[in-house]
């Protein structure tokens, strides 16, 4: 016990200390929000990669899907890595960073505001943002309660209160730059972390072989397929898709992940940060899909009925050495609160810079909103732990629905304006304002009206990816039968992607010359 209190401890003092080193860089907006726009690739890809997996992965989604597909749930991690981290940084990385320090943008609903020339637009997008970027932070608490009472006997409520105050530290005192240096360090002790823990695992159950072997050996029920836990596409390949696709599309529209590009030092370090941040996908998200694969072969211990999925990946590590619990607890702690800090900054600019700046507060000086969105980090963190605890201690299941609702609510929202806004000049205020009512609009119905949809779509996973695929056909059918933007806006916002470069050149002779 001693042992794990000094690991966490060291953990913590250096989390804060960055938190203080990192003050000179957080005197203004740019440099609080976006770390100045200097952030190098390994930071830059670090922070999009510890914000994309927090504890809301490792212990529900991996222990959640893993028990219902089996080795099969790689497939979600293999599509974080090339679809959610690969084709994101690809495809959104280099316009994102060039259109928006072109726009002087600091955050999505300002890039809409500022791309479709739209106070409204800028509006809406924040509030969509607010609304549901909180319950979506309030979750990264759940993933701890099971995982810490089983390492040091802790209430929840302590843990919810010492990850939040810990994290209020770092990122009021340093900004994003402090949150990127701090990811960078969480995302090392991920990598090392599931690879170490992943192994002990497997060895508990005689080896890789021996345990897919014994996996393979379990009665599906439902399914006819021999094996089916063990197969390549597992006993439900559907459902499987939805969760894919969710998952690992949703990141192009969700605020705190393509804010990362904002903040990136140049052309050059997205290239490097591409490669960086698939491979740290495909280690992490894969891992733990694989890892949660296995779960079955713990059944013996595990009550679904009576504990959930969130007791999956705790029940399989509850037999490991103190020192890999010890390991465990500081890896789903540096994955949830790099994705806490994230979702903070994200929440407490958004509301600073597009509604309160201007529109409620006229005339603000930069000191002032750096101030206020410190203020605000400390709403969001407070609001978020009073909602993880009130849940936890009341089991107000609406809560937790409301939670899975978010990330399909914020990509169905804006994954397809965005894309379209970064590469269709054609791309009309009318289809953004159709993709936000729908996106937002589909699951909040799917929320209260779950069972009067189509079967398929009762799920929140299923309902998510419909809108977001949704949304890449209806943002370019409307903008086709609604009036085209005004053409000097929209070259306006275009002219940085035709920027003319002069190089130097000797002079060559021609072959005539010659």
């Amino acid at each position: 016990m001693l042992f794990k209190i000094l690991i966490l401890l060291v953990f913590f003092a250096v989390m804060v200390a960055i938190g203080i080193y990192c003050r000179k860089n957080a005197t203004d907006v740019n440099g609080f929000v976006l770390g100045g726009r200097s952030v190098g690739p390994w930071l830059t890809a670090f922070a999009y990669g510890t914000s994309y997996f927090s504890a809301v992965i490792f212990i529900g989604y991996a222990g959640q899907f893993g028990w219902k597909y089996g080795i099969a749930s790689t497939w979600i991690g293999l599509g974080n890595a090339f679809i959610g981290s690969l084709m994101a940084w690809a495809i959104l990385g280099r316009r994102t960073r060039i259109m928006t320090q072109h726009l002087n943008s600091a955050t999505m609903p300002e890039f809409f505001g500022r791309r479709f020339d739209s106070k409204a637009l800028k509006i809406a997008a924040s509030i969509i943002v607010f609304i549901f970027l909180i319950p979506y932070t309030a979750s990264l608490y759940n993933g701890l309660s099971r995982l810490f009472e089983m390492a040091f006997n802790i209430d929840y409520t302590v843990c919810v209160v010492v990850m939040a105050v810990l994290t209020g530290i770092y990122v009021i005192a340093g900004g994003y730059m402090a949150t990127a240096i701090n990811d960078f360090i969480q995302g090392l002790i991920m990598l090392v972390g599931i690879v170490v823990i992943i192994a002990a695992v497997l060895m508990s159950k005689g080896g890789f072989m021996a345990a897919y072997e014994g996996l393979a050996a379990i009665d599906a029920g439902a399914s006819a397929m021999p094996g089916a836990f063990a197969s390549f596409f597992g006993p439900d390949p559907l459902n499987l898709l939805g969760v894919v696709i969710l998952t690992s599309l949703g990141t192009w529209g969700l605020p705190q992940m393509v804010q990362k590009f904002y903040a990136i030092k140049s052309e050059q370090a997205i290239k490097k940060g591409t490669i960086i941040s698939t491979i740290f996908a495909l280690i992490v998200a894969g891992g733990c899909y694989f890892l949660g694969g296995f779960g079955r072969l713990f059944s013996d211990q595990i009550d679904i009925a009576a504990n959930g999925y969130d007791s999956v990946i705790p029940t399989m590590l509850s037999g490991l050495p103190d020192i890999l619990i010890a390991i465990t607890v500081v890896l789903v702690l540096s994955a949830s609160m790099s994705t806490l800090s994230s979702l903070v900054m994200a929440s407490s600019s958004t509301l600073t810079l597009d509604l309160i700046k201007d529109h409620i507060v006229k005339n603000m000086s930069e000191k002032k909103q750096v101030f206020i969105m410190r203020i605000l980090v400390v709403v969001f963190i407070v609001i978020s732990s009073v909602i993880a605890i009130v849940q936890y201690k009341s089991s107000v299941t609406f809560i937790a629905q409301l939670m899975g609702v978010s990330w399909g609510a914020l990509a169905g929202a804006f994954l397809a304006p965005f894309l379209y806004g970064l590469y269709m000049k054609r791309t009309s205020k009318v289809s953004v304002w159709v993709s936000f009512i729908f996106g937002a609009g589909i699951m909040v119905l799917n929320l209260l009206f779950r069972s009067s949809f189509p079967t398929l779509l009762q799920s929140p996973i299923n309902c998510g990816a419909f809108a977001m695929l949704a949304g890449l056909i209806i943002v370019p059918v409307v903008s086709f039968f609604t009036r085209k933007p005004d053409a000097t806006l929209v070259d306006s916002c275009f002219a940085c992607y035709e920027e003319k470069v002069l190089v130097s050149a000797k002079r060559a002779l021609s072959d005539k010359e010659n």
